[in-house]
């Protein structure tokens, strides 16, 4: 009787944001219990799933599927659309787009049949599916049908009063809002976290996608504490095991938070950990390739062109002509010095021939500048730069202009138009300082030009605390020592340096000893302190 009253109320409890608590109570049966009886199997699946084994959740509903024959004749019908729920809920969390609208077919199909047996939740079922559907079609890139079915699932979740599914609809539609605008995406967030607020939800697991899209819309617009705290707290409660999908998305906003900030070996450790959860879908996710062509760029300002050469000629040409690997192509130009092939790469993205996200159309521009710039044109180079403003202006759009500054371009244009100015400033404003004053905006870095990371107001600049004055190199790094430097701030182990680098872990080790040696530290931790203070890598940022 306690199995079939579990059973019969799993769905509801599901539906109610109360997942954790059905699991809760399936751990009350005696062990070895739920193998014997078809329906707890199945609620095994689902426990599985909740803590984010998928292997585990296959297994089970594998299992209850077979036992299927032993479940009550009067409940084998609710029974079956219990595992057609399992089964969709197990497509999503893979990203396997085919598979969920197999399983949002039979669902629809059974709330749809006259006198059929629903568990009593025929509307819920059916904003369940239709929810379900527009999220896997948001990561497969089928807009039109995701908007159609979000709008559709959170109008009814929010008619028949089921808080948890309007939620979820609106967190994800979230993300489709970004794709189109970040302003439009942050403010869908926003809504979204209020109404987990509202219910105490603040701190669920499934909450993390909305502060994950608020988080990077606020990278998006050089809004970067604000970033780090929302992204912060998406990772403090996400279970990326359980929505891969979600973790792969909080990676790539971490790692154009570090990316903004100059910290480009911290932004390749994000970004590689957003590619293994992506290795884990289906689908490819919609941000695959924006996230692949983000590594490929900061790979190019850490200066390892060789390795970035080589990735894009391994790209097949269809990935190759895409806008986000023409700005990746361009950079690399430019860290080459070769701005006539950068402008060559950039046109089919700005003459749009080439479509591409708006952040990436104003990247392009803002390239074009630097390129015409560096090609002694500076009427092409002042309408370029005009052009990126224009862009980005309506949505606020400065990463572009934080990962690739110009600020003498943007200070030149400034001077010879009032159109902009305060968008100019903004994006001034968080440029680290030049040494020619205060207030004066720092000169050009990465491929083409030297200077500090930029840093979000208030970040801390000059001597780390507790050194009093800098302390001075025994003899300068090689180039080989400094690369390797470059990495010492990341996570990642000398094994793990050495793959990136291409060389052995012993030549790897051998070159940390000689840096610690030159800065006078006694392990990678000071000497990660002493290359700060020195300028040798970018200034810890203040913690929001």
């Amino acid at each position: 009787m306690a199995a079939q009253l579990l059973s019969d109320h799993w769905i509801d409890l599901d539906l109610g944001g109360q997942a954790a608590t059905a699991r809760e109570l399936l751990t009350a049966f005696p062990a070895g219990f739920a193998a014997l009886d078809a329906e707890l199997t199945a609620l095994m699946a689902a426990s599985e799933l909740t803590r984010g084994s998928l292997e585990g959740a296959e297994r089970q509903l594998a299992l209850a599927t077979q036992q299927s024959g032993s479940v009550p004749a009067d409940r084998r019908r609710r029974f079956e659309i219990m595992l057609t729920v399992l089964r969709l809920y197990l497509a999503r969390q893979r990203g396997d787009v085919p598979a969920v609208a197999e399983a949002a077919d039979r669902l629809l199909a059974a709330v749809e049949t006259p006198d059929e047996p629903q568990l009593g939740l025929g509307e819920d079922l059916r904003a369940l599916t239709l929810i379900s559907l527009g999220i896997a079609e948001v990561w497969a890139l089928r807009f039109k049908d995701a908007d159609q079915h979000l709008e559709q699932g959170v109008a009814l979740a929010h008619w028949i009063g089921r808080p948890y599914l309007e939620f979820i609809g609106l967190a994800h539609g979230s993300e489709l809002a970004a794709l189109r605008s970040y302003t439009l995406g942050a403010q869908r967030s926003k809504q979204a976290i209020d109404l987990a607020r509202q219910h105490g939800w603040s701190d669920e697991p499934f909450v993390a996608v909305a502060y994950t899209v608020l988080g990077g819309a606020m990278v998006s617009q050089g809004r970067l504490a604000e970033a780090e705290q929302w992204l912060g707290h998406a990772a403090r409660i996400l279970l990326s095991a359980v929505e891969p999908a979600v973790g792969m998305h909080l990676y790539y906003a971490r790692g154009g938070l570090e990316l903004a900030r100059g910290r480009h070996a911290d932004a390749i450790a994000a970004f590689r950990a957003a590619r293994q959860l992506s290795e884990t879908l289906v689908t490819p996710h919609t941000l695959a390739t924006s996230m692949r062509a983000h590594m490929l760029q900061a790979l190019v300002l850490l200066g390892e062109t060789r390795q970035v050469e080589r990735a894009v000629a391994e790209l097949d040409a269809q990935e190759r002509g895409r806008g986000e690997m023409r700005n990746v192509i361009a950079l690399l130009r430019l860290a080459e010095h070769d701005p006539r092939g950068a402008t060559a790469a950039l046109a089919p993205v700005l003459d749009g021939s080439v479509r591409t996200h708006q952040v990436w159309v104003v990247a392009a521009a803002l390239l074009e500048a630097i390129a015409r710039d560096a090609l002694g044109d500076p009427g092409a180079a002042g309408h370029a730069v005009e052009r990126a403003l224009h862009l980005a202006e309506p949505d606020l759009v400065v990463f572009p202009f934080l990962i690739h500054p110009a600020p003498g371009l943007l200070e030149r244009h400034a001077r010879d138009c009032a159109k902009h100015a305060a968008l100019v400033a903004e994006i001034l404003s968080l440029l680290p300082e030049r040494p020619g004053g205060p207030g004066r905006p720092g000169g050009p870095r990465g491929a083409w030009g030297g200077g500090q990371p930029p840093q979000e107001r208030g970040g801390l600049g000059g001597s780390p605390p507790g050194l009093t004055e800098p302390p001075r190199l025994a003899e300068p790094l090689s180039q080989s020592e400094t690369r390797v430097l470059r990495y010492l701030p990341t996570n990642l182990s000398a094994p793990e340096i050495a793959r990136e680098l291409s060389v052995s872990v012993n030549t790897v080790r051998t070159h940390i000893r000689h840096v610690c040696g030159k800065l006078g530290a006694h392990g990678r931790a000071e000497a990660v302190t002493q290359a700060r203070a020195l300028g040798l890598l970018a200034p810890s940022p203040r913690a929001p």
